[in-house]
């Protein structure tokens, strides 16, 4: 994410939105509205508003998976079922002013500022004089957050919108961290299931050993084999494949069908992974087991302990 270039008439020209609003009802329209009418002449960028409502991490995910591709300017992204509590409301800046991120401090902007390299300022939007006022406390998208994503735009400095914060101290993200078992398996955790069935685990390709040929998968005392591919052409008719995906992760993929829908996996289910063959040796049985992650504890463990389930952004 690059600045603004020297003459251009809005500090920044673009707003890239994100939240779980849906398209049911009027709430996107009326965001998007109040962006053009505090800051005519922007542009906004619809990243998706169909991220499962209240899903916090799921957002946080999503954003984390698309930042590093978004236009130079202000991301906008509401998911936030704590709006009208005293959970704090931010705008974090990053890249020496590149790019500034608005919305609630909950965790959902962590993943991306880290994935961006860090936030160099940070504040909490205390000035009421650049918010809307309204009614009610319940839509922060519209009263609070989109005005002050219209202004940045327009070029207001960070420093008027409230109280400046260490950004050491905003609330961190959650993401499931993989680690090695004492019998060689890996346990991992499906991280996203896109809109075409594939499957991403929190697991890289060299997090299996060098010259893996395929994994069994097992459910519910099924067993599915996925074969390492390049693509979705290479999967067999009605198999399973191993890919890497479009963000550098493993996924389970199908040729034109669903891999969720064979496996019956969701985001945040445990997966058990380990090798079926490796280019070279004989066929040895091994097994990815798939069921309901626990759930979290209410602190995250340290980053650094191998029997960790939460990584920290």
């Amino acid at each position: 994410m690059t600045g603004r270039a020297a003459g251009d008439d809005l500090r920044y020209d673009t707003v890239s939105f994100l939240s779980d609003y849906g398209r049911t009802d009027e709430f996107v329209g009326v965001v998007h509205s109040v962006l053009h009418q505090l800051c005519p002449g922007v542009r906004v960028v619809d990243v998706t508003h169909d991220v499962p409502a209240f899903d916090v991490r799921a957002g946080g995910l999503a954003l984390a998976r698309s930042v590093q591709y978004l236009a130079p300017g202000v991301v906008l992204a509401v998911v936030d079922p704590g709006v009208g509590t005293a959970r704090r409301r931010i705008a974090v800046e990053v890249g020496d002013g590149a790019s500034v991120l608005v919305g609630p401090d909950n965790g959902l902007l962590a993943p991306a500022v880290a994935m961006v390299g860090g936030a160099s300022r940070a504040v909490v939007l205390t000035d009421t004089s650049h918010h809307l006022e309204a009614a009610g406390p319940l839509f922060d998208g519209r009263d609070v957050f989109a005005p002050v994503a219209a202004r940045l735009c327009a070029g207001v400095p960070l420093e008027e919108f409230g109280e400046p914060i260490d950004p050491a101290a905003l609330v961190p993200g959650l993401m499931g961290v993989s680690r090695l078992e004492d019998d060689g398996t890996i346990a991992a955790e499906v991280l996203w299931v896109d809109r075409f069935g594939n499957v991403q685990l929190n697991l890289g390709p060299d997090d299996l050993p060098p010259g893996t040929e395929s994994v069994e998968l097992r459910l519910g005392g099924s067993r599915h084999t996925a074969r390492r591919v390049r693509a979705f052409s290479e999967v067999t008719p009605g198999g399973l494949g191993l890919a890497v995906d479009s963000y550098g992760m493993l996924a389970v993929v199908a040729d034109r069908s669903s891999a969720a829908e064979e496996l019956r996996a969701a985001a945040g289910d445990e997966v058990v992974v380990s090798v079926l063959g490796e280019v070279g040796d004989p066929a040895v049985t091994t097994a990815v087991q798939i069921g309901r992650a626990p759930a979290p504890a209410s602190a995250p463990a340290s980053a650094g302990d191998p029997t960790s389930r939460g990584e920290v952004f």
